[in-house]
């Protein structure tokens, strides 16, 4: 029986079980069989789906399959609308020493700071260089690639934190924080209801 546990991964923690540093088994006594899917850069925040379900594993990471990732990016400057136009269509950044322009985006300015827990250590405030947050909902996921497309467009990430994939999400969690949860309820919210069994019935044909 597969397991599943979705955390608030900490700034500064490593999407990882060992090496040197602060690592995912400082959190939590998981699982040896467990592992995550996809990544967190060490200076990003958010959540990180742990699990041994291979299948979903794949149905997560595979480009094909296109499932949305939303990020709240607090960004250097005051964007407006316009300013995130490129994001929805595509910018350049450079990935493995090429340039790249990524998939279309949905891009939208937060007319409040969003309900997140305080940051350790808090990002540097000058009262002189205002900051925006922004919401970033991708369907693939390079190499820092949030904090590369704000870049491009002129606006720097400060704080990053990975809020949802599809509908499910951090909402509600302390930094941290380690909640299991069984494979009807994460299936559901990732909106993947019924396709493993079909995909289990092809491959018996």
């Amino acid at each position: 029986m597969a397991r599943y546990f979705i955390i608030y991964k900490p700034f500064g923690v490593l999407s990882q079980f060992s090496g040197e540093g602060h690592t995912l088994a400082s959190l939590f006594d998981f699982p040896k069989e467990v592992y995550p899917v996809g990544r967190l850069d060490k200076d990003s925040e958010g959540l990180l789906l742990i699990t041994d379900d291979k299948w979903l594993n794949h149905q997560l990471l595979n480009p094909k399959f296109g499932h949305q990732r939303t990020y709240y990016a607090q960004v250097e400057g005051a964007p407006q609308a316009q300013d995130l136009r490129p994001l929805t269509q595509g910018v350049l950044i450079n990935v493995d020493k090429r340039d790249y322009k990524t998939k279309p985006a949905i891009a939208k300015l937060l007319a409040r700071e969003p309900d997140l827990p305080d940051r350790d250590p808090p990002i540097r405030y000058r009262a002189s260089v205002p900051d925006t947050w922004i919401a970033l909902t991708l369907i693939e996921g390079k190499n820092r690639q949030v904090r590369k497309m704000t870049a491009a467009i002129g606006f720097p990430t400060l704080r990053l934190v990975r809020w949802s994939m599809e509908k499910l999400s951090i909402g509600g969690f302390e930094v941290g924080e380690v909640r299991e949860m069984d494979e009807t309820e994460i299936y559901h919210k990732l909106g993947l209801t019924g396709f493993k069994k079909r995909d289990r019935n092809k491959s018996r044909r």
